[in-house]
């Protein structure tokens, strides 16, 4: 997904008008984060990576079977996901999500090895806010985020509080 910060509120004006750096940064701190990845190391790197752009309610789950009792337990305002997993894969949560009436409207970022065209097609019609591809730096990783809340009507972090 592509942002060309023309997204604008809902009272018509460009949301970059009402933002300041301090309300960015306040809206990525009351932003409920649920990060999916069955691998140690990834996870990690992904939660050292969400801190350094501000994000700190991060909440963690080892698969898709332990996401689904973490969102039935709490809303979220965005979730990440590993595809392969075992148990439930981030595609079946991605599915679980979707069906999900009070989450189906949570941004939902696949990151994954897999950069096979079929895949990136399945996941948007599957309903991804984005996909990431790994290995990723930290500009990939906030320029995803911010694409894929803008796509489910947050167009800026401080849209949020």
């Amino acid at each position: 997904m592509v942002s060309d910060g023309a997204e604008r509120r809902a009272g018509g004006a460009p949301d970059a008008a009402f933002s300041t750096p301090e309300a960015d940064m306040t809206a990525r701190r009351d932003l409920e984060i649920l990060v999916v990845e069955d691998r140690q190391v990834m996870l990690k790197i992904i939660r050292r990576l969400l801190i350094e752009l501000g994000f700190v309610r991060i909440d963690e789950a080892v698969n898709g079977l332990e996401a689904v009792e973490r969102i039935a337990a709490k809303r979220y305002g965005l979730i990440l996901s590993d595809w392969n997993m075992d148990g439930m894969s981030g595609f079946d949560l991605l599915k679980h999500v979707r069906a999900d009436e009070a989450a189906r409207a949570v941004p939902f970022v696949l990151v994954t090895a897999e950069a096979k065209p079929e895949n990136i097609l399945a996941a948007k019609a599957a309903g991804a806010s984005a996909y990431l591809v790994k290995p990723f730096k930290l500009d990939a990783l906030e320029t995803t985020l911010e694409a894929a809340l803008a796509a489910h009507g947050v167009a800026h972090p401080a849209a949020t509080g």
